[in-house]
């Protein structure tokens, strides 16, 4: 049996939530890993997380949380 590299919805919240910890409170970077942390945390799989972060608004935000997710969410290499 292999592991499977891809990452599930709770490990994303977890790696998002911290780069929300870490990130300046008010910046859109917070913003969008904040957002992440709550979709993945909140939704049933990736493919789901991804649909719903497609809809935040503003849209600085929604392109910044696209971005870290896809981020995440790659297979590792």
């Amino acid at each position: 049996m292999t592991a499977s590299s891809e990452r599930d919805n709770l490990d994303l919240a977890a790696t998002a939530q911290e780069l929300a910890d870490n990130a300046q409170a008010g910046s859109i970077d917070h913003a969008a890993a904040a957002s992440v942390a709550i979709t993945c945390a909140t939704t049933r799989d990736i493919t789901h997380a991804r649909t719903v972060l497609g809809g935040l608004t503003p849209d600085e935000v929604r392109q910044a949380a696209l971005d870290l997710f896809d981020r995440l969410s790659a297979p590792a290499e």
